[in-house]
Parts: structure tokens; C-alpha cells; sequence
């Protein structure tokens, strides 16, 4: 028997034939997409509107072009580079039409300032002109940037502690509910920037009011859905608990709580919401520094190129976050990972 399966191995190989290795079709594309981006970049003089004279024009040409020959490399290559390159592609592949939309995007976007100046400066800025803004003013951008995420986290942090203490204690308790429910109804629906001017008299600083509207914004969304879940328990579970001597505390702390959680992360994110907004805001109107007074600072000398490179930087600020507290939720609520999508 061992013989005839010695014997028929080697025809079983011949007959298998040599594997088959695809190219990537969408990489492909996208290495043409940032070939034809850098290309149209370094071969196409700029026009000069004005006082506009966009630096690192050659400089983002070539980059575009070694993304491309990367792309192009790996679309080509990699999938016959063993395990190693099909893991690349298989790392890159849903990726893939989003690389090309932004290689022409960003081909069209050079193309209507830049080169036909169809868009008029300095209101609209070329891609380079974001990296002359982040090589040039990184330094006062990064600060803007740390002092943003410094005075959110001392306001969410705030207002997320008071908005869980207030809701667990509404739901918990009928008399505090009594006392509290209605000054939440009152106070929590008004917008907390038409609170600013009451805020910058009553606190000593911009800073320590800009702290109280941000915790505001927060504890409002916060207190409402963590007293929901707190007060939608399932009572059997509290009788069951009590049916094996649980205490009070016991009752708040392991039944209660942990129940209502998932309430409590939704609360999370409908007051991380209201604190950007109240955030840039406040920068806007009394902080002296941060990204909305960054954005305050560039409009002021029409530097808009500053602006909008202000504001991708907030938008990966808002979203790093989002995606943080997204990741938190779904450790601590990992019987529901995947139930709230982002």
C-alpha cells in the first residue's frame, strides 16, 4: 500500500499545476491615480494670482509619486512575495477605492487652485500650502492642538463624573429624583454656549469658564441616559440580589451600575459631541489659545491655508477620540462588542 501511495504522489503534484498568483486590480488603479496626481503636479506650471506663490510644489509632485511607485510595487509584486505581501494586500484591500478617490480628490483639488487658479485665492489653497502650514507653523499648530485636548479632557472628565454621579442618584433614589429632575429639565436643553457671557463674569478665568460650559455640555447627555438605564433595571434582579443578603451599596454598585453601562457609554458620546462644539467655541471667545483660537488667529490675517489645516487637525482630534472611547466601550461591554458601530 505504500508503494502505490509513493508511486502516486508525484503524479498528484503534476496534476495540482503551479499556483495561480492575481494581481491587484484596485492597486493598480491607485498607483495610476497617484502617478497621474504627482505627474500633473511637477509638469504643470503653477499660475501666480496675486501675492499667492505656492512652495513645495516638487516637493509634493515626488511624494506623489513614490506613493505611486509603492502602490504599484505592492499591487504587482507582493501578492507573489509569499505570506508577507498577500498579508500587505489583504492590509491594504478595503482600503483600496478610498486611496484612489483621494489621489483624485487631491489631483483635482491641485488642479482647480494651483494650476488653473478656477478657485480664487487666498480663500482656497492648494494641497502644498497645508504642507508649508505644517512644516513651517507646526510648532504653534501642535500647541493649539495639546491645550485643545488638554481643556476638553478636564471638561468631559467633569462633566462625565457629574453627569453618572447626578444620573445614578435620580435613578436610585425617588427623592433626589424629586429635587433634581426638574432642574435638569429646566436647565439641561439650554444650549451651553448661550451660557458664555453668565459663565465668563461669574468664573475668574476664561479658562475655568471654558472648563465649566465643556463639563456642561457633557454631564446634560450623561446624567440623562445613565438615570434611563439606571431606572429601566430589571427588578428581578434586585430581588434576587436581595434574596442572598445583598446590601444597598451592593445593590448600586453590582446591579445597577453594570446594567445600565451601556446607556451610560451612549450618554458618552452625545456629550463628547456638545463638548467640541462648545469647545471651539469658547477658544473662539475668550481662551488665548487652542485650535479655535487658532482658527480665530488665521481668519484675523487671512491666512486660510492656517485655517483649513486648523481644521483637519481638529477633525483627527474629534475622531481619535470617538474611535478611543469606542474601543473603551467595547472592552468593558464585550458581551456587546460590535452592537454600536462608528
Amino acid at each position: 500500500m505504500s508503494a502505490v501511495l509513493d508511486h502516486d504522489l508525484p503524479r498528484a503534484r503534476v496534476a495540482a499545476g503551479p499556483t495561480r498568483v492575481r494581481v491587484w486590480g484596485t492597486g493598480v488603479l491607485a498607483a495610476l491615480a497617484w502617478g497621474t496626481t504627482g505627474a500633473l503636479t511637477l509638469l504643470w506650471p503653477n499660475t501666480e494670482v496675486g501675492f499667492s506663490e505656492w512652495v513645495y510644489t516638487t516637493e509634493f509632485g515626488i511624494a506623489a509619486s513614490v506613493v505611486a511607485g509603492l502602490l504599484a510595487a505592492i499591487a504587482l509584486l507582493a501578492p507573489s512575495g509569499g505570506r508577507p505581501g498577500r498579508v500587505v494586500v489583504d492590509t491594504l484591500r478595503p482600503s483600496g477605492p478610498w486611496i484612489v478617490a483621494l489621489a483624485v480628490g487631491v489631483g483635482l483639488w491641485e488642479l482647480l487652485t494651483a494650476k488653473l487658479a478656477v478657485l480664487p485665492s487666498p480663500f482656497f489653497a492648494p494641497p502644498t500650502a497645508l504642507v508649508e502650514v505644517y512644516t513651517d507653523d507646526w510648532r504653534r499648530l501642535g500647541d493649539s492642538a495639546w491645550n485643545s485636548a488638554r481643556l476638553l479632557l478636564y471638561g468631559v472628565s467633569w462633566g462625565a463624573l457629574a453627569g453618572f454621579l447626578v444620573g445614578v442618584s435620580i435613578g436610585w433614589s425617588r427623592a433626589v429624583g424629586y429635587w433634581v429632575h426638574p432642574l435638569i429639565r429646566f436647565i439641561g436643553p439650554v444650549p451651553a454656549s448661550a451660557l458664555l457671557p453668565i459663565a465668563f463674569f461669574a468664573f475668574p478665568s476664561s479658562y475655568a469658564a471654558a472648563v465649566f460650559l465643556i463639563a456642561l455640555a457633557t454631564g446634560f447627555p450623561v446624567a440623562v441616559l445613565t438615570w434611563s438605564g439606571v431606572a429601566g433595571v430589571n427588578r428581578n434582579y434586585y430581588d434576587v440580589a436581595r434574596t442572598m443578603g445583598a446590601s444597598p451599596w451592593f445593590l448600586v454598585l453590582r446591579v445597577a451600575i453594570p446594567a445600565a453601562l451601556p446607556q451610560v457609554f451612549v450618554g458618552l458620546f452625545m456629550g463628547l459631541g456638545a463638548a467640541f462644539s462648545i469647545l471651539v467655541t469658547a477658544e473662539m471667545m475668550g481662551v488665548k489659545s487652542g485650535l479655535g483660537w487658532y482658527l480665530t488667529w488665521a481668519q484675523g490675517w487671512a491666512s486660510y491655508s492656517n485655517m483649513y489645516a486648523a481644521l483637519i487637525v481638529m477633525a483627527i482630534l474629534c475622531s481619535g477620540l470617538i474611535t478611543l472611547l469606542f474601543v473603551l466601550r467595547d472592552r468593558v461591554l464585550s458581551w456587546q462588542k460590535g452592537t454600536v458601530k462608528w
